[in-house]
């Protein structure tokens, strides 16, 4: 009995190594750091990204974050024209407002044209211009609850530090949901120029 726990015990040890490093090889869009507010919270310019992205009418997380990532996890887990797999990046965006979006950044590797056509027409390809965003990061699982907590949190410390906003939310996640350690999560508001 005490061999069967002790090599479970490793098994597990070892499953959540690999879990991290597999997590730590997706690749993210890089973003240039302009201010640091606090310890979880600062301004980031965004380059120019091409998103897979779905529109939904639902206005929350709990209703959209299921639905919304299996259409766009369709179109790169071969959903396309070509029947082609794109790999998976992070984070997965919801921009939160009358209509939800969400959104997969495509790798950098491809160009527009160089992006199969999603079979789905619910998903589009668009490319998102360069922005500059204020990020609040924090950990453990998302739901409307704590996405709307975070997102006060980050209203308050703009408004407190005297920079403009615009309204509509940005919600990004980094992790599988069989991610147990080391979750990250994102509120974000595009800064007003």
């Amino acid at each position: 009995m005490k061999k069967l726990v002790v090599v479970l015990s490793v098994v597990g040890v070892l499953f959540f190594i690999l879990m991290s490093f597999m997590r730590s090889s997706i690749e993210s869009p890089d973003y240039e750091v302009l201010r640091v507010l606090t310890r979880k919270a600062e301004i980031r310019r965004y380059p120019e990204l091409i998103l897979a992205q779905t529109e939904m009418e639902a206005q929350t997380y709990n209703e959209n974050s299921s639905m919304g990532f299996r259409r766009v996890a369709g179109y790169i887990f071969g959903g396309n024209e070509n029947g082609q797999k794109i790999a998976m990046t992070t984070p997965v965006i919801m921009e939160m407002g009358q209509q939800t979006e969400m959104a997969f950044v495509m790798p950098k590797q491809y160009t527009m044209d160089a992006l199969p056509h999603p079979s789905n027409p619910q998903v589009k390809i668009a490319k998102q211009e360069e922005r500059t965003l204020a990020v609040l990061r924090f950990g453990g699982y998302s739901d409307d609850a704590t996405i709307t907590e975070k997102a006060q949190e980050l209203k308050a410390l703009l408004q407190k530090e005297g920079i403009a906003f615009k309204e509509q939310l940005i919600y990004m996640g980094y992790n599988a949901p069989w991610d147990f350690i080391g979750r990250r999560n994102e509120v974000a508001f595009v800064i007003s120029e």
